[in-house]
């Protein structure tokens, strides 16, 4: 005996799955709302330092958080490609805007030291860059980063090509890593605050390491 089926019964649609729903989501997001929200952090430090509620020792917490800002902005911008490969949920259209708000605050970090901490005493800071290694490497860190912000636009990728392009931010890797050792050499202690930020950073390049090695 035949089955009949009945054409006035509505067609079974597959419902996405939660990926789905959150990449539906993401994609009515504008880029512009996640600069916003990157300024946020900084603009209620600023409205601490204005009222002096930053603690005994503002200029140290001032450089503190800005630092600290960067690196949990690199490490988001790392989290990105494992994120989409194991989860499935794909940030990549907010990338470059995490990592230039990560370069700003490193940048801030590193003006914050210049300016409050030494005063604009350049020959100061100069030497301290040499005899201190956890400055040498924070340095160093910053020095790679500062290819990646200058060419994180439109134009460069088509001056590099994609490919030249895409090697060149690599030093994000490298640059990750410093930050890391740099924050754990920072307090001189073993607290475990700075020990998971380096362990996440070395966790999420060995994700992409092994995301290689299967491609």
């Amino acid at each position: 005996m035949q089955r009949t089926t009945d054409a006035s019964a509505p067609a079974r649609v597959a419902k996405p799955d939660l990926a789905g729903r959150i990449n539906g989501a993401l994609r009515r997001v504008p880029v512009r709302a996640v600069y916003l929200l990157g300024a946020l952090p900084a603009i209620w430090l600023f409205g601490q330092a204005a009222t002096n509620t930053l603690g005994i020792d503002p200029v140290r917490e001032i450089e503190h958080r800005l630092g600290e800002l960067g690196l949990q902005f690199i490490v988001g911008g790392l989290a990105i490609t494992p994120l989409r490969r194991i989860a499935g949920i794909n940030l990549l259209r907010f990338r470059r805007a995490i990592g230039l708000i990560a370069f700003f605050y490193v940048l801030a970090h590193l003006a914050a030291w210049i300016v409050l901490d030494m005063g604009l005493l350049w020959r100061q800071a100069l030497a301290d860059i040499v005899k201190r290694p956890y400055i040498t490497i924070g340095m160093a860190g910053f020095v790679l980063l500062l290819p990646l912000a200058l060419t994180s636009n439109n134009w460069s990728i088509r001056k590099l090509g994609g490919a030249r392009w895409r090697m060149l931010h690599r030093l994000v890797y490298p640059a990750a890593l410093a930050g890391g050792v740099h924050y754990l050499w920072l307090v001189k202690a073993w607290p475990a605050e700075p020990l998971l930020y380096l362990g996440g950073i070395v966790l999420l390049l060995a994700a992409r390491v092994w995301f290689l090695r299967r491609k």
